[in-house]
C-alpha cells in the first residue's frame, strides 16, 4: 500500500510537495500531484507543506495540528536556559506526574531520525526499577568484569544501593539500533524535562551494565536489534544552582 493519498479534488498543482519530497516520490502530471509506487519514507513533508490539506498519511492519525516555529521562542532566553542546565544527582521523592511523563515521551517521539526511521524506543522501568538497580549495583560491586580503568574508580567510591538511580522516581531507558537517533531523542527529552522543572542525570554506567549483563538485558526486553544508548534518570531536583559554570572556548574552525 502506498503510504500517502492525494485528494485530486483538493490538489491545486502548486508543486510544493513535489519540490520538498526528499526521496523524489512525488511528481506533477496534468496539473496534479501523484505518488510513485515505492520510495516513500513517510517523513510527512508533503502532508505538512500542502496549502490545501489535500494529502493524507495512511498509517497515521492525521488530525491537524498548527505549526509552532522555534522562532516563537526568545533565542536569548533559550540559550541562557541551556547554559544554565546542570546534571542532577540529588532528587526529591516527589513522583513525576503522568502528564509530564507523556510530554517527555512525546518530545522523544518527535525527535529527528535518519531517513525517518523512527527506530527509537523508550522503556520506563516502573515496577522493575528496583530490580534493575540491584543488578547494576551487584555488577559494580563485583567490579572485575568492568576492566582495569573502572577498577581504580570503584576503589575510590562506595557503591550504595541507590548508586545508579539516586532515589529518583523516574527512569527512562532510550534504546535504538542507531546511537545518533537515540541521542537526539534523549536531547529532545531533556530540554522538555528542564522546561517541566525536572532534573536529569544520564547514566553511562547503566548502559555499560546493559552491555555486560544478560540478566539486565532480559529484564529490559528491548526491541530486536536495539541496544541501550542512554539511561535518563529524572525527578524534581533537591539542589539549586546559582550561577552558570564556565566552559572552554569551542574547538571550531571555518574551512
Amino acid at each position: 500500500m502506498i503510504p500517502i493519498e492525494i485528494h485530486e479534488d483538493g490538489c491545486i498543482g502548486c508543486s510544493l510537495c513535489v519540490n520538498d519530497c526528499p526521496n523524489a516520490c512525488l511528481y506533477l502530471e496534468n496539473g496534479k500531484a501523484h505518488t510513485r509506487d515505492t520510495g516513500c519514507i513517510e517523513c510527512g513533508h508533503c502532508f505538512a507543506i500542502c496549502p490545501q490539506n489535500a494529502i493524507r498519511m495512511v498509517n497515521y492519525d492525521c488530525a491537524e495540528q498548527a505549526v509552532t516555529p522555534m522562532t516563537a521562542l526568545d533565542s536569548d532566553t533559550l540559550l541562557a536556559a541551556m547554559k544554565s542546565r546542570r546534571t542532577i544527582r540529588h532528587f526529591t521523592p516527589q513522583p513525576v506526574e503522568e502528564e509530564k511523563v507523556r510530554k517527555l515521551l512525546e518530545a522523544g517521539r518527535y525527535s529527528p531520525t535518519g531517513a525517518n526511521a523512527q527506530n527509537v524506543a523508550f522503556t520506563i522501568l516502573g515496577s522493575c526499577q528496583q530490580e534493575a538497580e540491584a543488578i547494576c549495583v551487584k555488577l559494580f560491586r563485583t567490579g572485575k568484569k568492568l576492566g582495569s580503568p573502572f577498577v581504580d574508580f570503584l576503589k575510590r567510591i562506595t557503591i550504595t544501593d541507590d548508586f545508579f538511580f539516586k532515589g529518583a522516581p523516574l527512569v527512562i531507558v532510550v534504546s535504538s539500533s542507531s546511537d545518533i537517533n537515540a541521542g537526539l531523542a534523549s536531547a529532545y527529552m531533556e530540554i522538555m524535562a528542564e522546561s517541566l522543572g525536572l532534573g536529569v542525570l544520564y547514566s553511562g554506567f547503566f548502559a555499560i551494565c546493559a552491555r555486560l549483563s544478560r540478566k539486565l538485558r532480559k529484564l529490559l526486553d528491548l526491541p530486536k536489534g536495539h541496544k541501550v544508548v542512554s539511561c535518563m534518570i529524572l525527578g524534581y531536583p533537591d539542589v539549586r544552582y546559582r550561577r552558570i559554570a564556565p566552559r572552554r572556548e569551542p574547538q571550531s574552525q571555518v574551512l
